[in-house]
């Protein structure tokens, strides 16, 4: 079959008629994040076996694949075919055809949810204070309550002092019991600026009492305010009363009905799984745990919270149908999160009447995956006595970076399948290969590939890392053996305890800059209660 190519005027009519498309980068984060189109949603080659069926659940939706020049769009669009998508095509002449057409391109992750975020406050003028204002009335001793609305472990990683994790979908719930005064002040942070905006906005536009500011520029403002934060903390909300759970309930329910977000049963829900014509997302907004207590068929675990900060990371089909449900918090994480993705121009349901014996589904999330390559596979105790007695044997790990660095089986070799070839002539010659990694599934398909390029023994680690760990072998931290770049993890300049002041301080000068570049790109449909 003989791949098509687009161009930009095709993309931008499909953006600009809030068509689906599925516009698709896919090189490794980091090149992803020095400049891609605005709804460009990264999904790098090197995954696409293992993510595609989950982020483009409808097989006939229409694909364009992107690079910049280095071939991968080709391999990758050849790849979902192969899959059994069936409208795939690559973009013309990569990132530099983009903006040779004039196209607009953006910095970073994530980047419609953080200039939604810009456009909101450019809007309401979402009020906020400095942290030098913040570290003032929390010395002295004021009333006041500081809610943390990332993920726990960014929380936990550093928070402002006193900070509790209320990650952002829990904020309308949780909040009338961590502040019951109505005369308690409210501060909302992030790391940097959209959560903190998007939840000081959530509180106001659900009418909530108390005086609600975000705290400016986030954890970046403070620590280049020259403050110190916290590290290893571990305050969280609590579970709330009936009462609070039913006015919460009102609360967002009403800012969901004046955004215009729809309502759904579940017997549409039945329907749009089988339908063929339309792509339809959906998500469980609750906790993780939550969710692994008890969920709904065919629904999946995104924190209401994360879902706006990180959108185009689960549903990258831009026109897709999004349902979310909350089935024990009075649909609040529902409702909250789909107020804010109607106004990123979502066509967003939220499920209704949803009872306890509908969730008949336990444990987390498992990703639908084509059928596996047949490969050898090994156990973690051969594996182990191979490399402790064999010089002839090399393990190569293609797991994450970062889950490298955390641990790996001593020696083993971190490898990025999208630059294989070149790994591979840094990595020893050997007359045999363990494969390992973290989804153990993606080794399968590196192996595949590997085998193409070597004569020698490929094999698979049954289980990859996980079953190492398990089987009770020690494993190795840091950096220890690079065949490839870090190319897969983008650096957010607000992660870690140790970031460059200059990066923190371009970071929100590039923030600040986001509603320009909105107006340039022209194609987000944005809109602002």
């Amino acid at each position: 079959m003989t791949i098509q190519t687009k161009n930009h005027s095709f993309v931008r009519n499909k953006l600009l008629n809030k068509e689906e498309i599925a516009f698709i980068d896919v090189r490794e984060e980091d090149p992803h994040a020095q400049e891609h189109p605005l709804f460009a949603a990264n999904l790098p080659l090197s995954r696409i076996e293992i993510d595609a069926y989950a982020k483009l659940p409808k097989k006939s939706v229409p694909i364009v694949t992107l690079d910049d020049g280095e071939g991968f769009a080709q391999l990758a669009a050849q790849r979902l075919v192969n899959l059994g998508f069936t409208d795939v095509s690559v973009f013309e002449g990569g990132v530099k055809g983009w903006k040779a057409a004039g196209g607009e391109v953006f910095k970073d992750v994530n980047v419609p949810s953080k200039s939604f975020g810009e456009f909101v406050e450019s809007k309401r003028h979402t009020p906020s204070l400095s942290a030098q204002e913040v570290k003032h009335l929390i010395d002295s001793k004021e009333d006041v309550v500081v809610v943390d609305v990332r993920r726990f472990d960014e929380y936990n990683t550093m928070s402002i002092p006193t900070g509790i994790s209320v990650p952002g979908a829990e904020l309308v719930l949780r909040l009338p019991e961590l502040a019951p005064n109505p005369k308690t002040k409210v501060i909302v942070n992030c790391a940097g600026r959209t959560r903190s905006i998007i939840g000081t906005q959530s509180l106001i536009n659900a009418g909530i009492p108390n005086e609600v500011n975000a705290l400016r520029n986030g954890t970046i403002g403070w620590t280049l305010a020259g403050q110190d934060l916290d590290k290893g903390q571990s305050r969280r909300f609590h579970e709330v009363s009936d009462d609070t759970k039913n006015e919460a309930a009102i609360r967002a329910r009403s800012v969901a009905d004046r955004a215009g977000v729809k309502r759904a049963s579940l017997a549409d829900v039945q329907t749009w799984k089988t339908q063929s014509d339309r792509t339809t997302y959906f998500f469980d907004t609750r906790t993780p745990e939550e969710y692994e207590a008890s969920h709904l068929p065919g629904f999946r675990s995104v924190p209401g919270g994360q879902l706006v900060q990180e959108t185009e990371m689960v549903a990258p089909v831009r026109g897709a149908r999004v349902v979310l449900v909350d089935p024990s918090g009075g649909g609040v994480r529902a409702n909250m999160p789909a107020s804010w993705l109607a106004q990123m121009a979502w066509d967003v349901y939220v499920l209704d009447d949803v009872h306890s014996s509908n969730l008949i589904e336990k444990g987390s999330w498992q990703a639908p995956l084509p059928e596996l390559p047949s490969m050898e596979t090994v156990d973690a105790a051969t594996v182990s006595n191979w490399l402790k007695n064999d010089s002839n044997t090399i393990a190569i790990d293609f797991s994450t970076h970062a889950n490298y660095v955390k641990g790996h089986i001593p020696g083993s070799w971190y490898a990025l399948r999208s630059e294989l070839a070149a790994a591979m002539k840094k990595i020893p010659q050997a007359d045999r290969y363990v494969i390992t990694s973290s989804p153990s599934e993606l080794s399968l398909f590196a192996a595949q590939e590997l085998q193409t390029l070597t004569d020698a023994e490929v094999l698979v680690l049954e289980g990859g890392n996980p079953a190492w760990v398990k089987a009770g072998l020690e494993l190795e931290k840091g950096p220890s053996h690079l065949a490839s770049p870090p190319l897969d993890r983008y650096k957010r300049p607000y992660e870690g305890t140790n970031v460059d002041p200059a990066a923190m301080q371009a970071y929100l000068d590039w923030e600040f800059g986001l509603v320009e570049q909105l107006g340039k790109d022209g194609t987000h449909h944005f809109w602002v209660l």
